[in-house]
């Protein structure tokens, strides 16, 4: 039975939670998703008797998470615990590869995993990245190059994508 370990912290852009086992982080909740939506998600995973509060064993991740967000750090080191259907996490091992500072479309993202004409349920596969920031789902765009769907918000995708530098208005 794996261990979960949760805690929460605040960062330049708000409250963030995170939960790791022993393989890596398997759950980022950034603002917009509540605390309730982070226990849901967990729930969802593992049962509650597998879920501790423990900020020591996220300390490298919280540290790793806000030093992203001060410009400090381009790559993260964290090991991944990615918890997700096989379509989802060959997605999310696409979004992995997408340079800091770079940005795609959600129909190049679809021709890069084998689908040209599926971006709808690559966006699906987006959306339900359950380690935003880390799997840069911020650095995908829509089609005509605007800023479009985003868990924590289309404000906090800007945020981010300025932060890399590659959106500059």
């Amino acid at each position: 039975m794996p261990t979960v370990y949760c805690t929460s912290f605040d960062s330049r852009i708000g409250h963030v939670y995170v939960a790791s086992t022993d393989r890596g982080v398997c759950k980022i909740c950034i603002p917009r998703e509540t605390k309730k939506d982070f226990f849901r998600w967990l729930s969802k995973h593992f049962s509650e008797d597998e879920v501790v509060e423990n900020r020591a064993k996220n300390r490298d991740l919280i540290d790793e998470l806000n030093r992203y967000l001060d410009g400090k750090l381009v790559k993260f080191r964290s090991s991944l615990d990615e918890i997700g259907t096989v379509f989802q996490t060959r997605v999310w091992r696409e979004l992995r590869k997408i340079p800091y500072g770079t940005t795609i479309t959600y129909k190049q993202l679809a021709r890069r995993v084998g689908i040209p004409k599926g971006y709808q349920a690559v966006g699906r596969a987006v959306a339900s990245n359950p380690l935003p920031i880390i799997i840069a789902c911020h650095r995908v765009l829509g089609s005509d190059g605007k800023l479009t769907g985003y868990s924590a918000g289309i404000k906090t995708k800007e945020f981010l994508l300025r932060l890399e530098g590659a959106l500059i208005l």
